[in-house]
């Protein structure tokens, strides 16, 4: 009710201020324009293929400790108490290192947000580009997405310029891959002129140096992810080394009681067959 109430404030605004100057109005559909972008549908691919390999790994590591916990269940009438604690502090350890992994990968600064933004991001860039080339050419004053929040009770085809997107990023995409072919053929070709203005230098030399920039701080997010898993790993390693000494350390003290009871008995019956 209320992004109906949105919309009908919304066309009140543009109604009121038609008389003035008429408003030109279009949308687009970004599902529709996403689906038909080639370099899109690799991306989600991709996305897919790990996010689907994340998942497996997480499931694998779930099961074995819902197998841990069915041998304990079974196994419990059996055990001593100190063992018993030994193997649910174990599982709780796996347990925290599944949460760890499923941060990992699906945290708010995991490895899906930060694939997402390397891979989809250009290209939902190159949407936004080719609609406000488009807006700018046409002097649309508003450009709705179809399936966003604001509800369309009512959309005429002929206001819909996704395909006209479609066209704008080809066009954009066909023009890069010219321009690459020519450059290509400038750096087999001796005789073509290769001077740079020094403005056009300066442009290149600040987007490199923007690139190099933005892969530093890529390199020192992975540097400080890995640090910080490699010392997650060494804390679990070090309980678990705790876990098997302590657990060694009981089982010597039990080793030596039951010596001790049984050299105790012995003498018990030898004394008593003395009697």
């Amino acid at each position: 009710m209320k992004k109906i109430f949105l919309f009908v404030v919304l066309l009140g605004s543009v109604s009121n201020s038609w008389s003035q100057r008429n408003q030109l109005i279009a949308y687009i559909d970004m599902e529709y324009i996403l689906e038909n972008v080639p370099e899109y549908i690799k991306a989600q691919n991709t996305l897919d293929a790990k996010v689907a390999k994340w998942k497996s790994n997480l499931d694998q590591q779930a099961r074995h400790i819902e197998v841990m916990k069915t041998d304990l269940a079974n196994e419990k009438a059996i055990l001593t108490k100190d063992l018993i604690e030994e193997k649910e502090e174990e599982i709780t350890l796996k347990q925290e290192e599944l949460r760890r992994l499923e941060s990992l990968y699906f945290g708010p600064t995991g490895d899906l947000f930060l694939m997402r933004k390397q891979l989809v991001k250009p290209i939902q860039d190159q949407v936004y580009n080719a609609i406000q080339s488009i807006a700018n050419r046409k002097n649309y004053d508003f450009v709705f997405e179809k399936s966003s929040d604001l509800v369309m009770l009512y959309s005429n085809k002929k206001y819909d310029i996704s395909d006209l997107v479609l066209a704008t990023i080809d066009r954009t995409r066909l023009s890069e891959e010219k321009k690459d072919q020519r450059n290509k053929k400038n750096e087999k070709n001796p005789l073509v002129d290769k001077e740079i203005s020094e403005k056009q230098q300066e442009l290149i030399d600040k987007k490199e140096a923007l690139i190099t920039e933005k892969k530093d701080e890529l390199e020192k997010k992975e540097e400080e992810k890995k640090a910080l898993v490699d010392a997650k790993k060494k804390e679990i390693e070090d309980k678990k080394e705790a876990l098997a000494k302590k657990r060694e350390e009981q089982r010597k003290i039990l080793r030596e009681k039951q010596e001790a009871l049984k050299k105790k008995k012995e003498e018990e019956k030898k004394k008593k067959n003395q009697e």
